[in-house]
């Protein structure tokens, strides 16, 4: 443990609880991508089946239930509760572009071919990607709302600081996980104009807009 996971593991918390605090105060979904969603509690799900089966820490068991059971409550919210907010129409990402060469990657470059190895190999490629819907969504609508920048902010700090997480533990354990960096890398590059339109515009005050697809 150091402060760049600590701090990773929070900023993804408050990505999170941003998110479902945006929900449940407006009631409503809109402007949320349901597939994204659908997608990071996919990858809560297969990464943290070790919780039956391995004990790390009282930290680290509490993480993996709270952000399973916040990542089952989003898609609860969006596709129970609220589900007449959720805007379908524009949440039309194919998911199986992702999961088709996600689950072929798991199976020919993973660790140990072990079932939980696969699944674990499996959620750490998917998390990469797994935004790409909800980006997709923004860039479709060419807007999105404040509360959803900054969940879409802290989502990518969490990536960022997780990169210097890594970068840590190589220079003081020598440790270096190729998959969960490469991954790690892949998924922060997907934010960098968002990071910059953030800046320049939602931290001014302004609504985030995007060109509208051709």
């Amino acid at each position: 443990m150091n402060v760049f996971r600590i701090s990773g593991d929070l900023s993804h918390l408050l990505a999170i609880l941003i998110l479902l605090m945006k929900m449940w105060k407006t009631k409503s979904c809109a402007g949320i991508s349901g597939k994204s969603q659908l997608l990071f509690a996919l990858v809560f799900t297969t990464r943290y089946l070790d919780l039956f089966t391995i004990y790390i820490s009282v930290y680290n068991t509490v993480m993996k239930i709270v952000f399973l059971c916040c990542a089952y409550i989003t898609v609860y919210l969006i596709y129970g509760r609220f589900r007449k907010t959720y805007d379908s129409e524009n949440d039309t990402f194919r998911l199986e572009f992702l999961l088709v060469p996600v689950i072929g990657l798991s199976f020919l470059e993973n660790y140990e071919f072990t079932p939980l190895e696969i699944l674990w190999t499996f959620s750490i490629y998917l998390e990469s990607v797994a935004i790409l819907p909800q980006l997709f969504m923004i860039s479709k609508t060419g807007e999105a709302e404040s509360i959803t920048t900054h969940y879409l902010f802290f989502l990518g700090l969490y990536r960022m600081l997780y990169l210097a997480n890594w970068i840590w533990r190589y220079h003081t354990e020598k440790f270096y996980d190729q998959i969960a960096v490469v991954s790690g890398v892949v998924q922060t590059i997907f934010y960098f104009d968002f990071f910059y339109l953030y800046i320049t515009k939602v931290l001014r005050g302004k609504k985030l807009s995007l060109p509208m697809p051709v």
